[in-house]
């Protein structure tokens, strides 16, 4: 058994990825700011140097960002046909806020799920 096991029960990659807590311990914040992670965690004191999340939220994030406000907004414009000035002031905000609360859910969920299963960047071991 590791250290990490003995000390710390297992936390759900999917509650601390929606909370944006700390995968080990569920209690520290992950984010200093809206998505610049913290060094270390503030609760168990895991360090936050093996998180590499790369550009896999941000993929996800403008995948379905866009699916939800673009088809939001084409259905309302079959529907409703609203002016411009209307999709300007309904969609904009909503695409900006919806980016942002995505993004830092999926970073977290992804970091959760990298360090419950142990993801470290590929090596090869030549002899």
């Amino acid at each position: 058994m590791s250290e990490d096991e003995a000390l710390y029960p297992p936390v759900d990659p999917v509650k601390a990825g929606f909370a944006c807590t700390c995968p080990r311990c569920g209690q520290g914040k992950l984010f200093d700011g809206l998505t610049k992670l913290k060094p270390v965690c503030a609760n168990c004191g895991l360090d936050y140097s093996f998180i590499d999340a790369g550009d896999g939220p941000v993929i996800f994030v403008i995948l379905l960002a866009d699916l939800i406000v673009v088809g939001l907004a084409v259905w309302m414009e079959i529907n409703y046909h609203p002016p411009v000035w209307l999709h300007v002031i309904l969609w904009g905000p909503l695409a900006i806020g919806l980016s942002i609360w995505l993004l830092r859910t999926i970073k977290a969920l992804l970091i959760a799920l990298q360090f419950k299963n142990n993801a470290r960047q590929g090596t090869i071991e030549r002899e």
